[in-house]
């Protein structure tokens, strides 16, 4: 996958009114995310580039299953980052992290890029990237039964928040908090979504490989 973003020449920006507050409960990782998205605000073009490190991978894939292209998918999830850094000063933790905040942005690219084009969705001979890796459940047990172009036709024909929940959650690796905070639900929500998918995914496998 090539997909390139130039950080090193991106313009200062002032000094961010402060990060969010301690929190005792945040793994490492999550410490680590939350430093860099606060430099980055202060205009750090290393630390933006870390953070498209971690997240370019989850934003692609969610970007991919919804475009069918990889080379619109490595185009929109390009512009994700290029809009992701010029407004990073205006990201606040306050009810959304910052990999539901990129995916928002990825979301709104999309149905720009629909709305302004009027070919058909069609499904490209690609190969699909993998979805993350997680213990099995019963939801990921559906998805593994169909095949990637089975998924892709089934996953394109649930209604519009059902499927962004399942890629989110299943394709992107979004937590279920994370998941609610981009599409802007509660987490009883989501929950209620993706059980609603699944069951919808369900009937996409042939009787035969049940």
């Amino acid at each position: 996958m090539q997909i390139a973003l130039a950080v090193a020449d991106s313009p200062a920006y002032a000094p961010s009114s402060g990060g969010p507050p301690p929190r005792d409960d945040l793994d490492p990782e999550a410490t680590r995310l939350r430093a860099l998205v606060d430099l980055a605000k202060e205009g750090d073009a290393e630390a933006f580039g870390q953070l498209y490190d971690h997240y370019v991978t989850g934003v692609f894939r969610f970007v991919y299953y919804r475009v069918g292209s990889q080379q619109l998918a490595e185009d929109l999830t390009s512009e994700t980052f290029v809009r992701g850094l010029r407004a990073i000063q205006r990201f606040t933790w306050q009810g959304k992290d910052f990999g539901a905040w990129l995916t928002t942005i990825a979301r709104n690219l999309i149905a720009d890029h629909f709305k302004s084009s009027r070919s058909r969705l069609e499904i490209v001979s690609e190969t699909i990237p993998e979805g993350t890796s997680h213990a099995a459940s019963p939801e990921q047990e559906v998805l593994s039964l169909i095949s990637n172009e089975m998924l892709f036709e089934a996953v394109s024909g649930l209604p519009p928040e059902q499927r962004d929940c399942i890629l989110m959650r299943f394709i992107q690796g979004l937590s279920i908090a994370q998941t609610a905070a981009a599409l802007g639900r509660s987490e009883g929500a989501i929950k209620q979504l993706q059980l609603r998918a699944v069951r919808s995914l369900a009937k996409s496998v042939p009787e035969d490989i049940r």
